[in-house]
């Protein structure tokens, strides 16, 4: 026999071979899937509904409103976190919070962020009133937004007043609040004989009064309703100029029409704060030189009841504003001063003379506007904006003021000026149609494509898009329907705010629950998709992040941010969004934030020292996607009894 060399001795078989490559590789594999399912468990587990998966857990335990101890985070599951969304703070309110007052940071843990001073438990922004006194008072300029930047920004957690309390729950909230939410007598004084707002002990109560509607904003709205048609779903958004404490836009919800109600933080302390405590649609604002936030051909309804504007002066800029936003054929309600003046001009304590000649500027700025005049009767009259400019630009040719404006965007509305000029509608190509594109009634346009749509108006949205996203938003509402069991609680979320709302598709799949969603569009996106969202039926205002919003604190039960960081990503702090979160969120209110995954490790490490509990979840479709969900809980606290 030959003697065997090495190579003959360490021959391996092929087969052999292949499988000793191939081993490693398994091994990695294997390890590495079971790293990714690990950390898949540590961020919240996988998707599943809440009693298949620890994914989000709800909490059973109600936690006691009497306690002497601080509230605590939920306790967690062996597996992982817990978030209650439930509301617990409904009766006696809780002994507080001690204010955490560690400002610094180090690199090994997330900033700690104190409460502010009780003082600034109605803080607003960009309405501050001492701040206010620096800008000019002709026409209300220093009523509008003016926003503190900077370092004048609060850098702390606005708190609750003590003894807040959950608001009742919508319908109950139209007539009755907590005291203790919004501590505020001026107005049970001074409208105490217009039926505006009463103090019943712990609670304020709300009867449906207003100055020209002492009967009650049901009976006042009947009158409405035999002039214009408002049972038929043609006329579906509405504007309230100078709301008071909402009772036009509260009393018109049960008759499907969504009011956007404002007025300016004034004398009135607290009126539009009582309007959101209230559950109704409302937002701070001024008709003063800056255009109204909302776009062109808006609401088919717009309402004065003696909001003490004074459409006549300035060349009727007011009203030219109103027209802006009415929509083509809709219509414009007065009553109070001047209306019905020969019955009431003692009682307003001014002359006959002066009345009419106020009634003759207005009735001459609306002929000029090419507006008709329905009817006037009793203390209401009623005006209605054409359908198209055909015959107002013919009509035109020898009286041409106001002009119509040339060149400037109709829907631009964010600081941009009112002008003395008619903003003209869309061209269309015979009398009998509607400029822009009809709308259908009330529901159907909710979900019927957009004229703006259909038209191509809108850059980068067909009609097969708007479709494909109404379809997804139904999609993802059902998934955090799934991980919040209390959505479905009838009366645990009212007021609600999508703050990059694009075509309202969030919104639109929550249609049929007892809640109204605030539609914000942020200005540094596609802003033209507010006028679709109008189209809808659905309300909302153009508004920038990186500022506060017209809003008072503690406004909304539950806010959803889709893509808000990505968006602001090198244009503002994250901090200061996520501030602006915790002021206009309600004490035990929830976010839902969805984002990359990445941006939403960094939002909930700041996140953690806010007084949120928070977690993320995976996508709708599943763990490989890199978009999550941050679903977030703010906890209970409110400031300490005596000023810090």
């Amino acid at each position: 026999m030959g003697v065997r060399t090495a190579a003959t001795k360490l021959h391996i078989p092929p087969s052999a071979a292949r499988r000793s490559t191939f081993l490693p590789f398994v091994v990695v594999a294997l390890l590495c899937c079971a790293s990714y399912l690990l950390g898949v468990w540590h961020h919240g587990g996988f998707f599943a509904s809440p009693s298949q998966s620890p994914g989000v857990s709800i909490a059973t335990t109600a936690v006691s409103c009497t306690t002497k101890t601080p509230l605590k985070k939920r306790t967690p599951s062996a597996r992982s976190p817990s978030l209650d969304f439930s509301s617990h703070h409904t009766a006696a309110a809780d002994e507080t919070l001690t204010a955490d007052t560690s400002s610094g940071s180090s690199s090994a843990a997330p900033p700690r962020y104190r409460a502010c001073a009780a003082k600034y438990s109605e803080y607003t922004p960009c309405e501050d009133v001492a701040r206010s006194l620096r800008y000019p008072r002709d026409r209300l300029v220093y009523r509008e937004r003016h926003c503190l930047a900077g370092r004048e920004r609060l850098r702390c957690l606005v708190p609750a007043p003590a003894g807040y309390r959950t608001p009742f729950p919508w319908p109950a909230s139209r007539d009755v609040a907590w005291f203790a939410n919004v501590p505020h007598k001026e107005l049970t004084v001074e409208k105490a004989v217009q039926n505006w707002i009463r103090v019943d002990g712990d609670k304020l109560r709300f009867p449906g009064g207003g100055t020209m509607f002492p009967h009650g904003a049901d009976a006042y709205i009947d009158d409405i309703g035999k002039l214009i048609p408002l049972h038929d779903g043609s006329i579906r958004t509405a504007l309230d100029t100078g709301c008071g404490v909402a009772s036009w836009g509260a009393y018109l919800l049960s008759r499907d029409i969504l009011a956007m109600s404002f007025a300016p933080r004034d004398s009135h302390e607290a009126q539009v704060q009582f309007a959101l405590e209230r559950g109704v649609p409302a937002m701070i604002g001024v008709l003063a030189s800056n255009r109204l936030t909302y776009p062109a051909r808006a609401f088919d309804m717009a309402h004065c009841s003696r909001c003490l504007i004074p459409w006549q002066l300035y060349d009727g800029l007011y009203l030219i504003e109103v027209d802006r936003v009415l929509r083509p054929g809709g219509y414009w309600i007065l009553s109070g001063p001047p209306i019905n003046w020969k019955k009431y001009w003692k009682g307003w304590e001014r002359t006959k003379e002066d009345l009419n000649a106020e009634q003759q500027a207005i009735e001459a700025v609306a002929r000029s506007l090419c507006w008709t005049k329905v009817k006037e009767t009793g203390d209401i009259a009623v005006w209605q904006k054409p359908t198209n400019h055909i015959n107002c630009k013919a009509s035109r040719k020898a009286a041409k003021s106001p002009p119509f404006c040339s060149h400037k965007n109709p829907d631009a509305a964010w600081y941009d000026k009112m002008e003395a000029c008619i903003t003209p509608l869309p061209e269309v190509s015979d009398a009998n149609d509607v400029a822009g594109g009809a709308v259908k009634k009330w529901p159907q346009r909710l979900t019927a494509v957009p004229p703006r749509v259909s038209s191509g108006s809108i850059r980068g949205v067909t009609a097969k898009a708007f479709i494909q996203d109404t379809e997804l938003w139904r999609k993802r509402v059902r998934h955090y329907k799934s991980v919040i069991s209390q959505f479905e609680q009838k009366g645990r979320y009212r007021n609600v705010l999508d703050m990059n709302a694009r075509l309202g598709g969030f919104a639109a799949a929550l249609a049929d629950d007892p809640l109204w969603v605030m539609n914000m569009v942020p200005t540094v996106g596609n802003t033209s998709t507010l006028g679709a969202i109008y189209e809808r039926g659905l309300i909302g205002s153009y508004q920038d992040w990186c500022e506060g919003m017209s809003t008072y604190p503690r406004t909304y039960d539950l806010i959803h941010a889709d893509s808000v960081f990505t968006l602001y990503k090198n244009r503002c702090e994250m901090e200061s969004i996520l501030l602006e979160i915790d002021r206009i969120l309600r004490p035990e209110g929830t976010v839902i934030i969805r984002d990359d995954v990445d941006i939403l490790v960094k939002v909930k490490s700041l996140a953690d020292g806010m007084r949120w509990d928070s977690q993320i979840v995976d996508h709708e479709d599943g763990p490989l996607v890199r978009e999550k969900v941050l679903l977030v809980v703010k906890t209970y606290w409110t400031a300490q009894d005596q000023d810090q």
